[in-house]
């Protein structure tokens, strides 16, 4: 058995929001929402790779977890729907007694450079998605603390390993 390279945690959404950069003396908050779609939370572990990335966002874009009008399950490509994309190394961690470890987790640079080539390859198949012409992918910020908001029509949180 291969060990697991990353993990994908999706959940559909009515909205969301994330704050991206926390506000400032001289600057409010700033933030990226969404409308209905599906939100991404991403993990890199050790031994994650491009071919990691690129299996990770078909995944993320073509499983069938959102309810079209008509009560069939579709992916938020063909919903079609927006997508958030948030960074979230703690889904690398292992329980130790009571604490989490985060030993597998990837080396911050890679991990930020696996993160980026899998937004902007998430931007690129929605753009090119006949259906997700109009849809937004928005993405939060790599290792950094973020307040998130969102509202959900029933959790339907899915767990995928690579």
């Amino acid at each position: 058995m291969t060990s697991v390279q990353a993990r994908l945690l999706l959940q559909q959404c009515l909205s969301a929001k994330l704050m991206v950069q926390p506000a400032t003396e001289d600057e409010e908050a700033k933030y990226v929402t969404i409308n209905r779609g599906l939100i991404v939370y991403i993990c890199f572990l050790q031994g994650a790779s491009m071919d990691t990335v690129d299996k990770m966002a078909k995944a993320a874009l073509n499983t069938r977890l959102s309810s079209s009008e008509d009560g069939k399950l579709v992916s938020v490509l063909d919903l079609p729907g927006d997508v958030l994309i948030i960074p979230q190394a703690t889904l690398g961690g292992n329980l130790k007694g009571k604490v989490m470890q985060y030993h597998r987790n990837i080396h911050k640079e890679e991990g930020a450079n696996l993160y980026q080539a899998f937004v902007d390859l998430c931007k690129q198949t929605v753009q090119g998605h006949e259906k997700a012409k109009n849809c937004y992918v928005q993405a939060g910020t790599y290792g950094n603390r973020q307040v998130f908001s969102t509202e959900t029509n029933g959790p339907f949180t899915h767990l995928i390993e690579f």
